[in-house]
């Protein structure tokens, strides 16, 4: 895992002084509410329905177990005991005192963890595989690539005020768990004929235009990438519109301008930037490198897990749905679900926080991931720790067997919390959980992703759920929109509209019609909802969500 060096340190100390100080200008008046938002927002302060929220960066969703204490510790001295993780793998905090913020920071800061760049109009927290550097499917660990990213884009002077926020995300396998193709940039680790190299996306994005980003250049040498990038901000930033903001995502700006011109007008930058690296970026990627060699695996027999395998089904079932692959023989990759049936998905406790760095410091090599998801990853667990951690997960209250599964859904806070809010997310996410764990259907129905949000920007990515729920105001009461088949994978596509929204107290039962309809209509138990959409299409669940309409015809 990257580590400060000193001129990290030094940096991240001054940051957070003169934060300090614009704090106690706006507390003394110097400072309006006007004059200061901009520079709260460049270190993640927003201002939102009930109070401040801080939004901090977890890099590549990577952390050690002190970091997560130290999160944990914020949680409880000076928010409500809880925090709120979150699609870009940062963690929020609802309720901090404006006063008390510059502490908060340089708490982070003890742990180097930052808030800078969580929010406005630059190069956002950049985000990868939660999987990365245990994947068994993966070319190779793209965390080195994403720590170049963030190290180049932090406080770059050229990109501090772009047309409008900006997103990176990256993997290192075919299977996409970082759902690359729905950012404004996407980074695929491949290679080709022998050599090291990237694929990348660009002008995707999800929010009131939702958009598949496209291939701008399949295959890319890797000591190209960060020149390459910054030609297509570059250009970006020069093209991007500034007198809409709803139209100025690099997303339109490669569709109004077409593929082909941003990619020329991209080439063209690139060919200048180049020599101007010097090869300077290639010695910081090669010393980042070295901070992330995997961890010093032991072989061991695994006789305790596939006795606990054998003998207790509700370590089984655990098993079958909260395991992955690893690479490494005798090892999984251990997903804990932050989403407890009738909880708020997402959310952590101060005491389960740090059960999850112990956990992660006796059992997994001192690494802790959160996942795009709202997940926490154990990404090196011998299988013959697995009985123990399971029970101890267990005593925390977080052993729910659902990752994958319908009640492992995707909200945003929603109208709860977030001032750009039109709809609450949290209340419709439990409802529906509550819902399939008294039918007890979750493990028939399998694999099944659910996401909502609770506003057009799309926090909760509904439109890649397999079922997507967006929540509007329509004349002052809550609206509830469905689509359908919409994917994050590989395979990335938007979700269908199905037709007019429900209501608050309709949503639920119409989720339910969805996967009724799937379970009657599928071909076999090894059909999946996604499987059965495609085959079917959108026909046979609009007959079942509209009867009348369906009667009418």
């Amino acid at each position: 895992m990257y580590s400060y060096n000193e001129f990290d340190t030094a940096f991240l100390a001054e940051r957070n002084a003169q934060f300090r100080s614009q704090v106690e200008r706006r507390i003394d008046g110097s400072l309006t509410e006007d004059e200061f938002r901009p520079l709260r927002l460049m270190n993640g302060l927003y201002l939102q329905l009930h109070a401040y929220m801080l939004r901090v960066a977890i890099p590549y969703g990577t952390l050690r177990s002190d970091q997560m204490r130290m999160l944990a510790t914020i949680a409880e001295k000076w928010d409500k005991g809880y925090g709120h993780f979150t699609t870009r793998q940062n963690i929020q905090y609802n309720w901090p005192k404006l006063p008390d913020v510059p502490d908060i920071l340089d708490a982070l800061g003890s742990v180097q963890l930052h808030a800078i760049q969580t929010s406005g109009n630059t190069i956002r927290n950049v985000t990868a595989d939660h999987f990365a550097g245990a994947a068994a499917d993966e070319v190779a660990d793209p965390r080195p690539i994403a720590e170049l990213l963030r190290q180049w884009s932090t406080d770059h002077p050229e990109f501090q005020f772009l047309p409008r926020k900006f997103k990176f995300a990256v993997t290192g396998a075919d299977a996409d768990r970082a759902v690359i193709r729905a950012h404004d940039i996407g980074i695929q680790l491949v290679e080709k004929d022998g050599q090291r190299g990237v694929r990348v996306f660009v002008g995707g994005g999800l929010g009131r235009t939702p958009v598949i980003g496209k291939v701008i250049r399949d295959f890319l040498p890797e000591e190209d990438l960060l020149p390459y990038s910054e030609a297509i901000v570059a250009t970006y930033n020069v093209l991007g519109r500034r007198d809409n903001k709803y139209k100025a995502r690099i997303k339109i700006t490669v569709n109004e301008n077409g593929l082909e011109t941003f990619k020329e007008l991209t080439e063209k930058r690139f060919a200048e930037l180049k020599p101007l690296f010097g090869g300077v970026d290639q010695k910081m990627l090669a010393e980042i490198r070295t901070m992330f060699a995997p961890p010093a695996f032991r072989n061991a027999p695994t006789h305790a897990y596939d006795a606990a395998r054998e003998a207790d089904p509700v370590f089984r079932a655990w098993a079958d749905t909260n395991l992955a692959e690893h690479r490494q023989e005798g090892y999984a990759i251990v997903s804990i679900s932050l989403k407890k049936h009738g909880e708020t998905p997402g959310d952590a406790t101060a005491d389960q926080m740090r059960a999850m760095a112990d956990l992660a410091e006796t059992y997994a090599h001192d690494e802790l991931r959160i996942s795009h998801e709202q997940n926490v990853i154990l990404p090196h667990v011998h299988k013959s720790d697995l009985p123990a951690l399971h029970a101890a997960l267990k005593d925390q209250g977080l052993a729910t067997a659902n990752i994958g599964l319908v009640s492992d859904i995707i909200a945003c806070p929603g109208m709860d919390y977030c001032a750009l809010a039109t709809a609450r997310s949290i209340p419709v996410a439990q409802e529906i959980a509550n819902r399939f764990d008294e039918l007890k259907l979750e493990h028939e129905i399998g694999p099944l992703k659910i996401k909502i949000s609770g506003c057009i920007n799309a926090c909760g990515h509904h439109h890649v759920g397999h079922i997507g729920i967006l929540g509007l105001d329509r004349a002052g009461v809550e609206n509830y929109q469905i689509t359908l088949g919409g994917d994050g994978t590989e395979d990335a596509a938007i979700g269908q509209r199905t037709g007019p929204g429900f209501a608050y107290d309709e949503i639920t039962g119409a989720i339910e019609t969805i996967i009724k309809t799937y379970l009657a209509l599928r071909d076999s138990e090894d059909e999946t909802y996604l499987a059965a959409y495609k085959r079917l299409g959108v026909a046979p669940f609009k007959a079942a969500l509209y009867p009348e309409k369906a009667n009418a015809a």
